[in-house]
């Protein structure tokens, strides 16, 4: 993932170096993803047969993909990092392993707070400028494979990480 990300940058013509990579979704998606999986079942269930399992499972793409509309951001998101950026870019659609090109958004780290906050399934990573007050909302998944908790780390550093493991929060 790291490499993917430094290719993306390079082809951007940015000159900068990335240290570590994870894989987030905006804030909210797995909450929306539930909420849309149970009205899609309520609906789909009316109609019986299959219709409560094509229903649930269109329910719950439906309310990930509003949740991100909401919030202006794709539903999945490679996020690196530098010593002196943080950069979201588009995951590639598909499942293939392919070098994400749209850049989504590049904060700069000087001014940038970091704010991270855990939930039963996943971690909240909030990157807050702390002039204008305007916010990212992320969340990352707690499965190793999305790197999203190497990330954290490298932004937020163990401390935060682990206050926020011990002190899980009402979303």
């Amino acid at each position: 993932m790291i490499h993917a990300v430094q290719e993306a940058i390079d082809h951007a013509a940015i000159d900068d170096t990335i240290v570590e990579v994870g894989q987030f979704q905006p804030r909210g998606s797995v909450g929306s993803m539930f909420a849309g999986g149970l009205i899609g079942g309520e609906l789909g269930g009316a109609l019986g047969g299959i219709g409560d399992a094509v229903g649930t499972g269109a329910g719950s793409l439906g309310g990930m993909h509003a949740n991100a509309e909401a919030r202006g951001l794709p539903n999945f998101m490679l996020v690196g990092a530098s010593a002196s950026t943080v950069y979201g870019f588009k995951m590639a659609s598909g499942g293939r392993r392919k070098e994400p090109h749209e850049l989504v958004f590049r904060v700069p780290r000087a001014g940038l707070q970091v704010k991270v906050l855990s939930r039963v399934n996943v971690r909240i990573l909030e990157l807050i400028d702390e002039d204008s007050g305007s916010r990212i909302e992320l969340e990352g998944n707690r499965l190793p494979i999305t790197h999203s908790h190497d990330l954290i780390r490298y932004l937020a550093g163990d401390d935060a990480v682990a206050a926020s493991d011990t002190h899980v929060q009402d979303s």
